[in-house]
């Protein structure tokens, strides 16, 4: 009933500013003017991947329309913990209660662009993705600039199914897999094919990661095995009134309350399936630890990972955990980067280390990872969450990466060249639907390449990107 509340609400906001759109009470962008863009999407939970992403985000799309023609706001629900992120742009408070902010929001805007990487699915949270079929349905509204960008879609319950086919239908999205595109497009939403947003980010320097780890115990010499474990069966975050109010007057649902009136999965059996996926995690990486030299590390990605990588540190006694509540985007994917192996459920904790070329395998909640280790043709690093034998499948898997990792590093070498490429042509996607809306805007004129359409790149990137174009020329030459 409470998702319905809020679809309801949101699809009603959505046709009044439609209808005032029809009656000439909305403004678009006019020649002259700063294009404002909005950038809407889940920061300041200190989830390193959704920072990443938007981090990237804005740092192509200010590089292709040019900072000096631009003016970008990008939403997060705490300030404190975006502090020092999305250098130049404003930041506006995302309130729990968003409908009213995001009415207001949009219309003080000349576009948004969607952040969030799982933009349609109902796997986290109906409410996320309601606001991101909100935002955008509100912007398209107004005949703006609608953008999802660098999207995936997943299994959506029936009534958010019904609005994204009826909100997002105007829009242009851009998937960050063949996966999402094929489902989006079988609503009839126009979609384009694209990449995650998080292959260029720049963190703090090696130094910065090394210095850390020598901190925790590292003595520079031991490969470090880092794991990023998660809590897979606290989703969906639903909203209820009823735990709200139980909660308030007897104190029940304190664990599981996510925050105001949104509260995760709980339950006996919740428990019993968290227990089976940390105690296979935990003896497996225990084991391979006993058989080969390590340094295991524990990486929280997101805030609420925290409680995964210190249940798994019981079990691993001595391993340090590191966590995106005590280390900034800058700092943790420095660290990540510093690795040899890695075991991970947070899809950008693989993604992150693998331009350090991170050997890398997945156990994964949903089809996020799978995708990934398809694109790698890695499926054989893959496990799920839910592994009935999850310990001794998950130990092989690690001793298959170990034994398997400078062919592993050279497939992700060529995946994240290929990405690359992919993003700079979602960076010439970005900047036809910019001259398509706003046939005046400034936009730059002449032949670019496509490493033009990217941010600035590390020197790490352009050589990487400079070996593999060079392999590739030799091949097609022998060929």
């Amino acid at each position: 009933m409470t998702d319905f509340l809020l679809v309801a609400c949101v699809s009603a906001l959505i046709e009044i500013r439609r209808i005032g759109w029809m009656l000439g009470l909305g403004r678009g962008w006019r020649s002259g003017e700063k294009l404002k863009l909005l950038f809407a999407g889940y920061n300041g939970t200190r989830n390193t991947g959704s920072d990443v992403r938007v981090q990237e985000m804005i740092r192509q799309i200010r590089h292709v329309l040019g900072g000096e023609n631009v003016a970008f706001s990008v939403m997060t629900q705490n300030f404190d913990r975006t502090r020092g992120y999305f250098e130049g742009t404003q930041q506006v408070h995302l309130p729990d209660v968003y409908p009213p902010f995001l009415f207001r929001e949009v219309r003080q805007n000349h576009g948004v662009i969607a952040c969030e990487g799982s933009m349609f699915k109902s796997k986290f949270a109906n409410a996320l993705t309601t606001m991101m079929i909100g935002s955008l349905g509100l912007a398209s509204a107004e005949n703006k600039l609608s953008i999802g960008y660098g999207a995936e879609a997943g299994q959506m319950d029936g009534l958010i199914e019904r609005m994204c086919g009826r909100y997002v239908r105007d829009s242009l999205v851009i998937t960050r897999n063949p996966e999402s595109q094929t489902l989006l497009s079988q609503l009839g939403i126009h979609t384009e094919l694209g990449t995650d947003t998080a292959w260029t980010f720049d963190p703090h320097p090696p130094e910065y990661g090394r210095r850390a780890l020598r901190q925790a115990g590292w003595d520079e010499r031991t490969p470090i095995l880092a794991l990023c474990p998660i809590h897979p069966f606290a989703w969906p975050v639903k909203a209820s009134i009823a735990k709200y109010l139980a909660r308030a007057a007897t104190g029940a649902y304190k664990e599981s309350q996510y925050r105001t009136v949104y509260f995760h999965e709980s339950g006996p059996e919740v428990d019993r399936k968290y227990e089976h996926y940390i105690s296979g995690f935990g003896k497996a990486a225990g084991a391979f630890g006993e058989r080969h030299r390590v340094f295991p590390i524990l990486v929280a990605m997101e805030r609420l990972d925290a409680r995964a990588c210190r249940d798994l540190a019981r079990r691993l006694p001595g391993a340090p955990v590191f966590t995106s509540g005590d280390y900034d985007m800058f700092q943790l994917v420095s660290i990540l980067r510093c690795c040899s192996l890695m075991v991970s459920s947070r899809y950008h904790g693989i993604v992150t280390s693998m331009p350090a070329l991170v050997a890398s395998a997945g156990v994964t909640m949903d089809e996020r990872i799978r995708n990934l280790m398809n694109e790698r043709g890695h499926q054989h690093l893959l496990l799920t969450v839910d592994e009935p034998d999850l310990e001794a499948k998950l130990l092989s898997v690690m001793e298959t990466l170990r034994e398997e990792q400078e062919s592993v590093r050279e497939g992700i070498a060529r995946t994240v060249v290929r990405n690359l490429k992919v993003m700079a042509r979602m960076g010439l996607l970005f900047e036809e639907a910019v001259r398509r809306q706003y046939p005046e805007f400034p936009l730059r004129t002449g032949v670019w390449s496509w490493e033009d359409y990217l941010p600035p790149l590390s020197e790490n990137l352009r050589a990487l990107a400079g070996r593999h174009d060079s392999a590739t020329a030799v091949q097609a030459a022998a060929r």
